[in-house]
Parts: C-alpha cells; structure tokens; sequence
C-alpha cells in the first residue's frame, strides 16, 4: 500500500471509474486506467483505498486527513 499512489487515484478519478477497473482486475482483463502497484494485490489495495478516502472526502474530510483515518483503519486491522 503507497499512500501517494491512494492519493493520485483519489485525485483523479471517479468512484464509477475506480470501480470499473475494480472489476477489470477482478475478471481478469486488463485495466482502463492507470493503477500503480507491484502486483494485482497491491493494485487492488491502492483501487480499494482510493474509493473510501473519496467516499471521505465527499463527506467533507480533506484528502489528507481521509487519508490518515484509512491507515489508522489498516493499522487497527492488523493489530
């Protein structure tokens, strides 16, 4: 998980496009747009991460404080 790639995602895509390329990779078809990540794992993190933290955002977080909330929310997870 890289926070700079959440962030860009965030940032220039939609919930409907993130979800769309959700689904291409789930399929197993390749992707519409460009998702960074070492493997289809880590792809899929940063396309999962990216909807919550605008999901955040459309509630009236900022970016960067959505973005600590999520990994406060994965740090909790794995204790």
């Amino acid at each position: 998980m890289k926070l700079p790639i959440i962030k860009k995602l965030a940032e220039s895509y939609t919930i409907e496009q993130l979800n769309l390329a959700e689904e291409s990779l789930m399929d197993g078809n390749s992707l519409q747009i460009a998702i960074e990540g070492d493997d289809e794992g880590e792809q899929l993190t940063h396309i999962i991460a990216a909807v919550w933290v605008i999901q955040e955002v459309q509630k009236g977080k900022q970016i960067g404080e959505a973005l600590r909330e999520y990994t406060k929310k994965v740090r909790e997870s794995i204790n």
